[in-house]
């Protein structure tokens, strides 16, 4: 039986194969483009003192159905700015998750901070993609990417001037992560197969990851308790979704995730 992630990379790949776009000079305006706002450097930086938020602007999972469908990108990044976060990570998956490129431009616009384009990574347009609608940062899911296409898409991602941040769900991809020489790797506390939430795994896993490398835990993170463990386990950031963007106050709940880190 096929599983969300499968269906999901199914799609992307097949999108990517009819894509007739040749990819060299798509890379080589990626790279003309301006300076990105440096998002690993900003993680770094707040990470030192307190945990930094990566809210993120989500209108749907597949898990869940609708979460905020009519949100507006440019209020919510807006909000999310108000509240203290560090950065935003922005969906642009539209069959699975609502989103699109122009969330990802609009919540940009709101607000000068740096921002992740969260999406199923599977091809370097899809990164050169991302560097020309303005993203910052892209993600690279270890588990959806063999050991050649994890390898090139970090180096491409570099090379146009991204910052890439390397997903992994356990001890075994945190080491592929590493050997391609990620510095910014996230530790999903959802299985991607059966979507469901395991809120030891990134404690676990912490254990294990290098002291230079900037840690971020996501999914499951529901409030000021859940981030302080984190935060006691040595994460940097967490990058946090359905519990701020189905808030009522999106501001206030940012807030509370910035929990001191010792």
């Amino acid at each position: 039986m096929a599983t969300y992630l499968d269906r999901i990379l199914e799609g992307h790949r097949a999108a990517a194969a009819a894509d007739p776009r040749p990819v060299g000079p798509l890379v080589a305006e990626a790279r003309s483009m301006a300076p990105a706002r440096g998002f690993e450097a900003a993680l770094r930086a707040t990470g030192v003192r307190q945990l930094a938020v990566i809210a993120e602007v989500k209108r749907r999972s597949p898990s869940k159905g609708d979460l905020a469908p009519d949100l507006d990108p440019a209020e919510t990044a807006v909000a999310y700015d108000r509240g203290g976060a560090t950065c935003l990570s922005v969906l642009t998956d539209e069959r699975w998750f609502g989103g699109s490129s122009a969330d990802l431009v609009a919540a940009r616009a709101a607000v000068s901070l740096p921002v992740l384009r969260k999406d199923f990574t599977v091809d370097a347009r899809d990164i050169a993609d991302a560097r020309l609608m303005g993203a910052d940062a892209v993600l690279l899911i270890v588990a959806a990417l063999d050991d050649s296409e994890l390898a090139d898409l970090h180096a491409v991602g570099l090379d146009v001037g991204l910052d890439v941040l390397v997903e992994v769900h356990d001890e075994a991809e945190l080491e592929r992560a590493l050997a391609v020489g990620a510095t910014l790797i996230g530790v999903n506390q959802r299985d991607l197969v059966t979507f469901e939430v395991d809120t030891h795994r990134a404690v676990r896993v912490a254990q294990v990851m290098p002291d230079d490398v900037v840690r971020v835990a996501e999914s499951g993170i529901r409030g000021t308790e859940d981030a302080r463990v984190l935060a006691a386990a040595g994460f940097h950031a967490v990058l946090v979704g359905e519990s701020v963007v189905t808030s009522g106050d999106r501001a206030a709940s940012v807030t509370r995730l910035r929990v001191r880190r010792q």
